[in-house]
């Protein structure tokens, strides 16, 4: 691996401290030497095989994104530029309760054809693993950026339970503890939740309550989707707050939004509950990502129990028209809660991406009807994804400021309109909240992107620059960053982020991809804080 020193940086560490210009000498995937102002007090300079000319550029560490989709497209694509090209160095997968490990044969069937809107069906994956271990082994083979894993809670209940509304019996519970034990052993950070994704919302808190316990154990974190972010969505909030609060787990909370026009307005609310836990205590982060509009797919909107037995029972109520007139009802009268509670505007509901191509000329078209969404979804049996805009600029700005936001791409790769986020989620924190609007300054905003998650993952040699922390590194223009990424446009790259380096490599080397592999798993050892709980 060549040495390298990156010449007169404007070093923004990650720390939220005063920017400072600088010599960085990486070697062997680290940083080795950091040489404040060596030209301007006649310092010897550092010297390597290798320099790079960073005049003008800022120095950060790479950006870690806290809620990705890239299960599947870090071994589909192994060019993800989608992440790379943003500064992304290292993506957190796992999330909102679905994805494809632990598993077995039927389950992952079953996942397969439930997450298809985020991910594709996967034919063209070979599905060589079941464990979490093998997952992350899989990784280790060589991917774009680094990846940390989150164990599917509800991937979990569907292995234990199935797609039942019910309680778990007590050696259900068992079979999940002991599910959730091992993959923290194999070396996930924590466990995610889709408290409104089927089956794992049919768990209870006391279940959940459970299973964060086993989290807790390993000094993990839980990071739900929680139950609603529109009609009751304080409650929601409160909820999970409570719940690790009983657990003795720390909460990160997914995208961590304010949407629907009952929470208009409604973000102060929701940072003075988060103020009062964190004061009396608890250990709280969240992230967001810097748009308005949500993204998830079509069949997340039906009501719980029209979802309960999994996807080929959807589609049975979906052709019978008795029961799928009761699902409009609820839809579009009561407020399911797929939908968050709240009654369905079909008007804000925009196709992203649909899994038969011949269903390609709905994508970027409004629903303007139950009728047409019951149409669309038996005939892409499910697959269709949606963008609903229904968020809150004032929300956005006002959450992004707190002490412990995160940055959080949300990112669905799949489709062929997905959400700009996807591209342009870090770059448009940089370039449009804080050059343009001065939300956050420069130094708040990275130590938002990189030492915050960081911190929050227990990494102890990311998301700083600092001598022997690893040299996963961004270089950005602070001048013309942007995500070039539209909703008209969304799979544009970024500009302003010539280089980004993982383990000290370039994987974007002068605004191009390079052929490097050099991600891995991140693995987070398995000493557990009380070795005396039963899983």
């Amino acid at each position: 691996m060549e040495q390298l020193v990156i010449r007169d940086a404007d070093v923004v560490d990650g720390s939220g401290g005063p920017s400072y210009r600088a010599d960085v000498v990486i070697d062997h995937g680290r940083i080795v030497s950091i040489v404040q102002e060596a030209a301007a007090a006649g310092c010897q300079r550092p010297e390597a095989r290798r320099e790079l000319d960073a005049e003008g550029l800022v120095l950060s560490p790479g950006f870690i994104d806290m809620h990705a989709h890239s299960d599947l497209a870090l071994l589909r694509d192994p060019d993800h530029s989608a992440k790379a090209a943003q500064g992304v160095t290292l993506e957190v997968l796992g999330q909102d309760g679905l994805s494809y490990a632990p598993v077995d044969d039927r389950t992952l069937a079953e996942v397969r054809r439930a997450i298809t809107g985020w991910n594709g069906y996967g034919d063209d994956i070979d599905f060589d693993w079941r464990s979490v271990g093998e997952y992350l082994d899989r990784l280790d083979r060589g991917i774009a950026v680094n990846a940390a894993y989150l164990i599917p809670q509800g991937t979990v209940r569907m292995l234990a339970v199935g797609w039942e509304d019910r309680a778990a019996t007590p050696q259900e519970l068992d079979r999940m503890r002991q599910l959730v034990a091992e993959g923290m052993e194999q070396g996930a950070v924590g466990m995610s939740s889709g408290l409104t994704y089927t089956p794992g919302m049919y768990a209870k808190d006391a279940e959940l309550t459970e299973l964060c316990r086993v989290v807790a154990s390993y000094d993990g974190y839980y990071c739900p989707h929680h139950r609603s972010y529109g009609a009751g969505a304080l409650e929601a909030y409160q909820e999970m707050v409570e719940l690790t609060r009983e657990a003795d787990c720390s909460l990160h909370l997914a995208h961590a939004t304010m949407n629907f026009g009952v929470n208009e307005g409604r973000a102060p609310e929701l940072i003075a509950l988060l103020d009062e836990a964190l004061a009396a205590g608890a250990d709280i982060s969240l992230d967001t990502y810097p748009y308005t509009p949500g993204c998830t797919t079509l069949v997340a909107m039906l009501p719980s129990w029209a979802s309960e037995g999994g996807p080929e029972a959807i589609l049975k109520r979906l052709a019978d028209d008795d029961t799928a007139e009761r699902i409009r009802h609820h839809l579009e009268v009561i407020g399911a809660d797929g939908c968050h509670g709240v009654p369905i505007e079909w008007d804000t509901i925009e196709i992203s991406g649909v899994a038969d191509p011949a269903l390609a000329e709905h994508v970027g078209r409004r629903l303007d009807s139950w009728t047409t969404a019951r149409r669309l979804l038996l005939a892409d049996r499910l697959g269709s994804t949606i963008l609903q805009h229904v968020g809150h600029e004032e929300n956005v700005r006002t959450i992004m400021r707190h002490r412990v936001h995160t940055g959080g791409s949300d990112g669905v790769l799949q489709g062929s309109k997905p959400h700009p986020r996807a591209y342009g989620t870090f770059p448009r924190y940089l370039g449009h909240y804080v050059r343009e609007l001065g939300i956050l300054s420069l130094e708040e905003c990275v130590a938002h992107l990189t030492s915050r998650p960081a911190a929050r993952l227990r990494l102890p040699d990311r998301g700083l620059i600092r001598e022997g922390y690893r040299a996963d590194l961004v270089l950005f223009d602070p001048a013309t960053v942007a995500a070039d990424a539209t909703f008209e446009e969304p799979r544009r790259l970024p500009t302003g982020i010539p280089h980004v380096l993982v383990d000290g490599r370039f994987v974007i080397e002068d605004g191009r991809r390079t052929d490097v592999l050099a991600g891995r798993s991140v693995r987070r050892s398995p000493v557990r804080r009380n070795a005396n709980l039963r899983p």
